[in-house]
């Protein structure tokens, strides 16, 4: 495989960016029904098979911020109306939204809106999800008790921390939803397991001290 991490292809109105840093192969783009992305071909992505609304589409499905697009008439990716978090049975935290994610680098351009986040404490790119939460047979079926404190708004700037050796520190308005699908905690502050160990997921009960966790 080529050593070369983020991937262009180029349209005439639009490009699309492909990071392997990011992707977890979940499918959204090639099982997408149109011909953006099509397994065999090369290039593998042609941006000119849709009109330019139907490509940002197609990117913004992407849970990891894998993919991003770059709009040749300036129209930038805009952040969901909502930020929201939703848990993935036996797998990661997808969040969406207006994100601020400490430390994320300035060439992963999709992590501003879109995040799959690591939940089982084997992940070797932390705080991001890669998967390694099959191999390590992570179980949590995503129920969620608490229902939180509430919301007055949806939006805005939703700040995700992850504190060195410890959980997601989370600071914005942010609805999570259970594995289920449903609507289970709203509220701006919390802090969210990301060792695995927790007896109160998604939440930090400082599970992690006793585990010994390590965030390196």
């Amino acid at each position: 495989m080529s050593e070369t991490k983020i991937h262009a292809f180029q349209g005439n109105e639009i490009d699309v960016h492909w990071d392997q840093r990011l992707c977890i192969h979940i499918g959204e783009c090639g099982q997408a029904d149109n011909s953006l992305f099509e397994a065999g071909r090369e290039p593998w992505c042609v941006p000119d098979e849709l009109s330019k609304a139907e490509v940002r589409e197609v990117c913004e499905r992407c849970p990891s911020g894998a993919l991003s697009y770059v709009d040749k008439a300036g129209t930038p990716e805009q952040p969901a109306a909502e930020n929201s978090g939703q848990v993935v049975y036996n797998g990661p935290l997808y969040l969406t939204g207006e994100l601020e994610i400490e430390g994320a680098p300035e060439d992963m351009p999709g992590l501003r809106f879109r995040a799959a986040l690591c939940r089982c404490g084997a992940s070797k790119n932390k705080p991001f999800c890669d998967n390694s939460h099959i191999e390590a047979g992570f179980e949590d079926f995503g129920a969620i008790g608490k229902s939180g404190p509430g919301l007055e708004a949806t939006g805005g700037p939703l700040k995700i921390k992850a504190i060195p050796d410890g959980p997601l520190k989370i600071e914005g308005n942010l609805t999570l939803k259970a594995a289920s699908g449903r609507i289970a905690w709203q509220g701006t502050k919390t802090a969210l397991c990301r060792c695995g160990a927790s007896k109160n997921k998604p939440f930090c009960d400082a599970s992690h001290r006793e585990a010994g966790f390590k965030s390196d």
